[in-house]
């Protein structure tokens, strides 16, 4: 059995495509409870902290837990809280290239435990005022990472990626389906 630790309706679809018959069950942490570290380094931390509290009541599963965030440098932007922090995030990254990470911690039955990493380079075009405000009017930055969705209409702000797409959507299943291997 397989239980990905996570109730993301994207995260749900992504791990679909590589396998069949799983449970989601999301983590219940308090995920600023954690240290804040480097981008690769937090998501990694967030991703096992999530793992280990669904591993702890299915013992006998594969967990898969994973945690997105983008950074602007070494600073991290999470899911802005109103449409004022959208804009702030969508300028700051107008125009510039940013990074997606994706933790993944994936736990055996056995209690083996395997981590990776995934870092994805975005380069947004430079926006004017006009099109962050249609943008951030759409409403689709609501509950991402950085303020987009890079499957939705985030894709209007990309001007190229540099990594794995699915990563920037929150799953990198190609790794993660080597992982499960």
């Amino acid at each position: 059995m397989i239980v990905l630790a996570s109730s993301s309706p994207r995260r749900i679809e992504l791990l679909g495509r590589i396998t069949d018959g799983f449970l989601t069950d999301a983590a219940q942490i308090d995920e600023r409870a954690l240290p804040i570290l480097k981008p690769a380094a937090y998501v990694a931390e967030l991703a096992a902290a999530k793992g280990a509290d669904v591993a702890a009541r299915h013992p006998e599963a594969t967990i898969i837990a994973a945690d997105t965030m983008v950074a602007d440098g070494d600073k991290l932007l999470g899911k802005p809280k109103d449409a004022a922090d959208a804009t702030r995030m969508i300028r700051e990254l107008s125009g510039k290239t940013h990074q997606t990470f994706t933790g993944m911690w994936v736990r055996e039955p056995d209690g083996s435990i395997k981590t990776e990493t995934v870092r994805t380079d975005v380069t947004f075009w430079d926006l004017s005022d006009a099109e962050i405000a249609d943008f951030v009017r759409g409403e689709s930055w609501r509950d991402k990472a950085g303020a987009y969705g890079i499957q939705d209409d985030g894709a209007l702000l990309v001007r190229s990626i540099n990594g794995d797409y699915y990563n920037v959507v929150g799953l990198p299943i190609s790794t993660l389906a080597r992982m499960l291997r």
